[in-house]
């Protein structure tokens, strides 16, 4: 049976008496460890890459970063395996900063060659299943994308996103996604959680795909054809007009309808996650699309913000109730 999270207000069910004091204290003792697990985890995770960081900025060679990793890797999975009791968090850790590392140096030492994302993406895979590590399950897709030209990167107060190709990362990471939500029900409640993580965040790639497309359009397949004689603007330009080009509307009617198909679909089925998430980037898409077209006149940046704030009540309400419709007495 696959894991179902509700969101209660304690307080107010035992106020109204649907709840008992001594029943309220039990709920809250098993959400205090639920938390304070996902706080360790997330302390755990942030640790790790502050580790790898921090070698990194020590400029080893790639295959010295390699085989550290390498090292790490056995070490912890030692750990996971012999010890899971008594160090199975130093386990988990130890394995992630060896798989990070062990991936950086195949990259670096390939020179971000595909072959190195695609093996990078193998390792976390395969040592996320091996250690029940959401955390190296969603750096699976990344991986993945990266693979196909996506990146992001940042200068002094300015963040970047790149995805070379919309199209393509649309409908690689749309059939990614779904065939993680169907198959995460069948591969045991402690294997349930990882499909699902693979699948969040492979649903988000999808967003930035449609997000990068709505800007500019996309002509599918042209980061690949960069490497034949593809040079001076002008063979760009015969490429292009030989070629199939998606336009920008394409992504932005299509965007909207996944939104609006995804967000409805999981508020039917109490998938609070995704709910918000369609939220989120609905708004993205209608800030995105507004200020594109209308510029950022005040007039435009009143109706937008009112627009927004009614998007927030409606989410709101939807939380308030509990993902289900709120019942009106006459």
């Amino acid at each position: 049976m696959p894991a179902i999270k509700i969101v209660l207000d304690i307080t107010r069910l035992v106020e109204e008496g649907k709840l008992t004091p001594e029943e309220a204290t039990r709920l809250q003792a098993l959400a205090k460890r639920d938390t304070g697990s996902l706080a360790i985890n997330v302390l755990m995770s942030f640790g790790a890459v502050a580790v790898v960081a921090g070698i990194i900025a020590l400029d080893p060679a790639f295959t010295t970063g390699a085989a550290l990793g390498v090292a790490l890797v056995a070490i912890g999975l030692g750990i996971s395996f012999l010890a899971a009791e008594q160090w199975g968090l130093l386990g988990t850790a130890t394995t992630i900063i060896g798989a990070l590392l062990l991936a950086g140096g195949v990259i670096g030492f390939v020179e971000g060659d595909v072959a190195g994302l695609a093996f990078s993406a193998l390792l976390f895979l395969a040592l996320a299943v091996a250690i029940r590590s959401n955390f190296l399950m969603a750096l699976v897709p990344f991986a993945l994308a990266g693979a196909l030209g996506s990146s992001t990167g940042y200068m002094h107060a300015v963040y970047m996103l790149t995805v070379t190709e919309p199209s393509i990362t649309i409908a690689f990471f749309a059939l990614l996604a779904g065939a993680a939500y169907v198959i995460s029900p069948h591969v045991g409640q402690a294997y349930e959680q990882l499909a699902i993580t693979f699948a969040r965040v492979s649903l988000i790639l999808v967003n930035f795909g449609f997000w990068i497309g709505s800007l500019w359009g996309d002509y599918p397949g042209e980061t690949w054809a960069q490497g034949e004689g593809y040079r001076l603007w002008s063979d760009r330009e015969a490429w292009r007009a030989a070629h199939l080009h998606v336009p920008e509307i394409a992504f932005i009617v299509g965007w909207a309808i996944l939104i609006i198909a995804v967000g409805v679909w999981a508020a039917r089925t109490n998938r609070r996650w995704v709910v918000t998430t369609a939220a989120v980037f609905g708004a993205i898409e209608f800030y995105t699309q507004w200020f594109e077209r209308l510029g950022a006149e005040p007039w435009a940046i009143i109706v937008a913000g009112l627009t927004l704030v009614g998007f927030a009540i409606v989410l709101w309400r939807y939380n308030l109730t509990g993902g289900r419709p709120a019942t009106v007495t006459a």
